[in-house]
């Protein structure tokens, strides 16, 4: 096809079927090209590029969180992909991205992050490369920001309304899809820092046992009873921020441990991942 040729409509809508891109972006995309269909495409992803480098400084805190179990209830993913604005958060062809990336990631059950970018989108382009369009066509800061996943004997999921926070967690046996979706939503609701006493990093006992003596002490505690002092503050920290030792929370008379105990006597929580934009 010479330069001077004329781009023709069926041209145009192959490469915005292909790649997503406004119409007109295609048109100059292929005028640019000389009517070369995959340096076409080329351009359009550069395009994205450069859109990507010019907003790298942006913050990108909305978005949409995304939970998925596999069928068998043994894996569970988390993907948060960010967008600059609710608005673009909201928008169909941004929602449809995630929920493809939430099943590819499900499916291939990539390590990392990382790994999950390099993975393949449609056969033909990468999921990075599918974002770098997508950044191009919408003109925002897009980042898979955060991926975790949980393989364990069961994996319930909890998304809140509005897609902006989501929970996976493990236990060690099939319990009931409401029990585990109920200790979900607690750690939605609650955000604990582990599972229970003995997954408190040492660092932040540490901490909390110096803020509590610290505190004592501007008090005008005397300093032979601080290390006491200190220690219940520390009890009080492990029953707000310790999943099992945490009020549950659709019925604040007992434990959540006490409550899974009534579910399951030998169920036990293995791991729990949670993501929250902003």
């Amino acid at each position: 096809m010479t330069a001077t040729a004329t781009i023709s409509a069926a041209e145009v809508n192959r490469l915005r079927q292909t790649t997503g891109a406004g119409m007109m972006d295609c048109k100059k995309a292929l005028t640019e090209a000389n009517g070369d269909f995959d340096k076409a495409i080329e351009i359009l992803r550069k395009q994205g590029q450069k859109v990507a480098a010019s907003r790298a400084a942006r913050d990108a805190k909305e978005g949409i969180v995304l939970a998925k179990t596999s069928a068998d209830g043994k894996k569970g993913i988390l993907v948060s992909v960010n967008a600059e604005t609710d608005f673009v958060a909201r928008n169909e062809e941004f929602a449809s991205f995630v929920e493809n990336v939430a099943t590819i990631a499900l499916d291939k059950f990539p390590a990392n992050t990382e790994a999950l970018k390099a993975l393949s989108f449609n056969g033909t382009i990468s999921i990075h490369d599918k974002l770098t369009e997508l950044i191009g066509k919408i003109g925002e800061k897009l980042e898979i920001s955060r991926y975790e996943n949980i393989r364990t004997e069961k994996v319930a999921a909890y998304i809140h309304p509005g897609n902006k926070l989501a929970v996976i967690i493990g236990f060690t046996k099939n319990i009931s899809d409401d029990a585990g979706r109920n200790i979900a939503m607690q750690v939605a609701a609650m955000a604990p820092v582990s599972v229970d006493k003995s997954d408190v990093p040492q660092e932040t006992i540490d901490r909390e046992l110096e803020i509590g003596r610290e505190l004592a002490r501007k008090e005008g505690k005397p300093e032979n009873i601080l290390d006491k002092i200190a220690q219940g503050k520390l009890n009080k920290f492990y029953a707000e921020s310790t999943l099992l030792n945490q009020e549950y929370i659709r019925e604040a008379k007992k434990t959540v441990a006490q409550y899974l105990a009534e579910s399951d006597k030998d169920a036990k929580v293995t791991t729990f991942k949670r993501i929250a934009l902003g």
